[in-house]
């Protein structure tokens, strides 16, 4: 499957022919923060996976291994970056947002109880075990 997809204004668009290596939602104070919304939902590629195909988003840099795209004309945020490691997008910001199948739950403790998924997937206090070496003090502020 192809993932394509891009930001409101139509200014920044991306692609990624590789599955996903992991979907689902991330409910850590600084994601809130950056969707505007009670959670991130994206998919995480590779690096080198996801390619800009029209456009270049603008980066902020929001911890010491992230950083965060949007695009410059309409704000729209984009995707999650952590340098050789992965790349992720916002899920509203695919073209077939449907297609992502979410695994589970990150930072799970700060889950708003008003908007709480109940979809019976796995939930975490901070990252996965898999990424516990990211151990970023940043993402409760």
């Amino acid at each position: 499957m192809e993932w394509t997809g891009g930001c409101l204004c139509g200014a920044i668009r991306y692609r990624a022919t590789a599955e996903p290596f992991w979907a689902g939602h991330c409910h850590c104070k600084m994601c809130q923060r950056w969707t505007g919304s009670a959670a991130f939902t994206g998919a995480f590629f590779k690096p080198g996976e996801l390619k800009w195909t029209r456009g270049k988003p603008q980066y902020f840099q929001s911890s010491k291994n992230i950083r965060r795209s949007f695009c410059p004309s309409c704000g729209s945020p984009l995707g999650f970056h952590r340098a050789e490691h992965h790349d992720g997008v916002t899920a509203g910001t695919l073209d077939a947002p449907e297609a992502i199948r979410p695994e589970g739950h990150m930072f799970a403790e700060h889950e708003h109880g008003w908007a709480r998924f109940d979809d019976g997937l796995p939930r975490q206090e901070g990252f996965f075990p898999e990424d516990q070496e990211f151990d970023d003090p940043n993402l409760d502020q």
